[in-house]
């Protein structure tokens, strides 16, 4: 007999990593540039197994958010949040945040993010 997994379970258990948070800290754009040092990637080890896999994306390699957040399966959402967390408690650098721009600008940025992803 087959067991069948509850769907509920996969999203459950990510929004359990971030306490239910749904709002980050700061406001972290999709396309801001992420980084992890060395140093970052070895107190990561002990800021849970999520954060150190986000900072092990990150390694030596600049990373945008939505890129993380494809890279290790976590809900956007998720990533945002633990993301931002990382980046207060000195996890990861942001190297450049998004620029001011308009609507029309944002949404052809985000185009090219998604297109980038989709050809994982």
């Amino acid at each position: 007999m087959e067991q069948r997994r509850d769907p509920r379970g996969a999203l459950v258990r990510p929004y359990a990593v971030t306490r239910g948070r749904t709002e980050p800290r700061q406001d972290i754009a999709l396309e801001a540039v992420l980084v992890a040092s060395p140093t970052q990637i070895a107190e990561s080890r002990f800021a849970g197994h999520d954060k150190h896999r986000i900072a092990m994306v990150c390694e030596g390699r600049p990373e945008s958010l939505a890129e993380i957040a494809a890279y290790t399966r976590l809900p956007l959402g998720v990533a945002r949040v633990l993301v931002a967390d990382m980046v207060a408690e000195g996890l990861l650098t942001l190297q450049t945040a998004a620029p001011a721009t308009g609507y029309e600008e944002r949404m052809e940025m985000l185009g090219r993010v998604l297109s980038g992803l989709r050809e994982l």
